[in-house]
């Protein structure tokens, strides 16, 4: 009883009604103007009532929402529409309370034209004919049991933040890649095939999540890739984890990406911040552990160049937050702040160094039955800073006296005794690195090995002020301007924008076209807006003409960037 409360944003709200007597029941929305990020609180009146039921329309610009015309697809055969609900845009598609602390479990029916297919972030029921009534509220009967639509059912039973509700609707086929895994995409036969071979070893890498942290909870970890306008580089979704293609790299370094994303099952899925304050224990957890799978399946030395890439990114986030240090904290105050505009490596990488710095202190065996302790302790819960700190100082005690857990939690920068990763190949290649600023290049007999990853750990370590002119050798030697890579080619054409080697700025142009991930775009744009005026006005060029191509979310990341530097 008594006023119940949910999360709206650009909805327009319906009716409010008991769900069994279909009797009205008084609601309201905040007063006018919505908050620009939070949007309008929805308060429904029980009146003793135990349940409601809500009725709405999800505006077509609904921030966790894409469509794409047929003609933006890889087929050209449909259209297709897809969700990114992270961090809190879950609102803008239905009213819920859209804070990771509340978990949710659903089922949802999906009326699609027959030619397409669905898939979301839950157990699949079937696929049937509609049925005249089951839609009241939602839509009128002469459009849900039209010609050539049919119903497909969905049913997600356990707990989950609502930011990993999520589902795809298009033209779309699978290969089967292992017993608990199918590669979704569209279904485009060479886009499906190369897919299937990238992540070919996703069984591999389940048993070895299991292994480290025991069982897989989700039954099915099947992939979604998606069109290149997906903003990220994946997102965890259960049972459906949704990819971008530029992890199709053709060598499963790309699998690596998806090893992020199974690491979520156990560390975000089923553990999950309770707050975006608290977003290091997804992320910082997340990478901790999908370094570990990885380090089990491709080797140590993978692993210490993945360590050693995202050291590189803490430290430019560091820099990039010098005005504003309080997100340089792995707990900070986002009040009144749009989580899409402060994400960063911050709770990734320094999330990481401070697990890290647990287990060199208490060692590998005992840190390991402290994760396994953990997950088992606070699985299917939401969990902040000051849970997660008193439970390992119970579990590991004195811990407190051997690192001071308060300058890791809620200092700002790096800690002293965060680590730069030490191994062979990271020492040569930082080496390698330092001498391109006096105009070495490494030799054919350096890279005879290399493969995206060294190079973009090399290119990541190479100084920001170089000359054209070796940017211009660089590429004449590797053409890493042309790289299937985007990470390699995106960080070739940033030292490129920095350096005003112009020749390459119609590959910029080009990437920024054809690809819509946000570390790629927040990359390229803020490196051409910060420049002169030449820069400034191929940025917002490029930009007026591939906005359509974006996802809200991006395009509103882009649109801060050019605020702040134009």
């Amino acid at each position: 009883s008594g006023p119940f409360h949910l999360d709206t944003r650009s909805l327009s709200i319906t009716a409010a009604l008991n769900p069994t007597t279909h009797t009205p029941l008084p609601f309201s929305l905040s007063s006018a103007p919505p908050d620009p990020i939070k949007g309008a609180r929805l308060t429904v009146e029980l009146d003793g009532n135990d349940s409601v039921l809500v009725g709405f329309v999800t505006a077509k610009e609904a921030s966790a929402i894409q469509w794409l015309e047929r003609e933006q697809t890889a087929k050209g055969s449909a259209g297709f529409v897809y969700t990114q609900c992270h961090a809190i845009h879950c609102r803008s598609i239905f009213p819920c309370q859209d804070t990771p602390a509340a978990r949710v479990r659903y089922d949802a029916r999906v009326n699609v034209p027959k030619q397409v297919a669905v898939v979301m972030s839950a157990r699949r029921v079937g696929r049937r004919d509609p049925v005249a009534g089951e839609a009241t509220y939602a839509c009128d009967d002469s459009l849900w049991c039209a010609e050539n639509r049919v119903v497909e059912e969905f049913v997600m039973e356990q707990p989950i933040p609502p930011y990993l509700f999520a589902f795809a609707v298009g033209d779309i086929g699978y290969r089967e890649v292992g017993p608990r895994t199918r590669v979704y995409a569209e279904s485009v036969p060479s886009l499906l095939d190369a897919a299937a071979k990238e992540f070919e070893g996703t069984e591999d890498m389940i048993r070895q999540g299991e292994a480290l942290f025991g069982p897989y909870d989700w039954e099915r970890f099947d992939l979604l890739v998606l069109p290149p306008s997906f903003p990220y580089g994946g997102m965890e979704n259960p049972r459906m984890v949704f990819l971008t293609p530029t992890v199709i790299k053709g060598d499963a370094s790309g699998a690596q990406v998806v090893a992020h994303e199974l690491a979520h099952s156990w560390t975000g899925n089923l553990i999950t911040n309770k707050t975006n304050e608290h977003f290091w224990l997804n992320e910082g957890f997340t990478t901790y552990a999908e370094r570990r799978i990885v380090e089990a399946v491709q080797g140590e030395d993978i692993a210490a160049l993945n360590v050693g890439i995202g050291w590189r990114g803490l430290v430019a986030d560091v820099e990039r937050f010098k005005d504003n240090l309080e997100f340089t904290k792995l707990r900070n105050k986002q009040d009144g702040v749009d989580p899409d505009d402060v994400y960063s490596h911050v709770p990734y990488e320094k999330g990481f160094q401070f697990l890290w710095r647990i287990e060199r202190q208490i060692r590998r065996p005992a840190f390991d039955e402290f994760l396994k302790k953990y997950i088992a302790t606070f699985k299917f819960q939401s969990m902040d800073t000051e849970t997660f700190l008193s439970f390992l100082k119970i579990n590991v005690p004195g811990i407190e006296k051997e690192i001071d857990l308060e300058l890791w939690t809620e200092g700002t920068g790096i800690p002293p005794d965060a680590l730069e990763p030490v191994s062979d190949i990271y020492s040569v290649i930082v080496s390698l690195a330092t001498r391109f600023k006096d105009g070495t290049i490494p030799s054919e007999d350096d890279i005879a090995h290399w493969r995206g990853q060294e190079w973009e750990l090399y290119l990541e370590n190479l100084p920001k002020s170089v000359e054209a002119s070796q940017i211009l050798a660089l590429d004449a030697r590797y053409h890493l301007a042309e790289s299937k890579d985007y990470e390699v080619k995106v960080a070739f054409l940033q030292l490129a924008i920095l350096a005003r080697c112009r020749n390459f700025y119609g590959e910029v142009e080009k990437t920024l076209k054809e690809v819509g991930r946000m570390r790629y775009l927040r990359i390229l744009y803020t490196a051409l807006a910060r420049g002169p005026e030449e820069e400034k006005m191929l940025a917002e060029r490029v930009f007026s003409e591939a906005r359509r191509l974006y996802h809200p979310i991006a395009r509103g990341v882009v649109e801060s960037i050019l605020t702040k530097h134009l």
